[in-house]
């Protein structure tokens, strides 16, 4: 098991700390590239729950991402409004839910990519 950047733990506690929901974050876990905005679990929870509760299918799943225990420190980032670049597109275009264990990344940089056809 690989040790978590602690630096990028210090990101995701300001995060979670619900001072800041602007950060934007580019990482690279298990060959993956994610880009997007940071949000803290309580609001990416949140978020998930409230589509699952309006799928006809997967509504039963809402109550699975009730609110996270809280005190103690991060162990993952919770991307919204976030994408999987692949070649030139990032997917999908409107932007996802994705959570990612600190410990799986292995290059971050602040920021996310955009693509642009000019």
């Amino acid at each position: 098991m690989s040790k978590p950047d602690e630096l990028l733990v210090d990101v995701a506690a300001l995060v979670e700390s619900g001072q800041s929901n602007q950060m934007s974050l580019t990482v690279v876990t298990g060959g993956a590239v994610i880009t997007g905005r940071l949000a803290s679990e309580a609001v990416w929870r949140r978020r998930v729950s409230e589509v699952l509760t309006d799928s006809d299918r997967l509504g039963e799943f809402s109550a699975v991402f009730g609110t996270p225990a809280t005190n103690r420190p991060p162990t993952h980032l919770h991307f919204h409004v976030a994408r999987i670049l692949q070649g030139t597109v990032g997917i999908p275009e409107t932007g996802g839910m994705y959570r990612v264990a600190i410990e799986d990344v292995s290059a971050w940089t602040v920021g996310d990519f955009s693509y642009s056809d000019h």
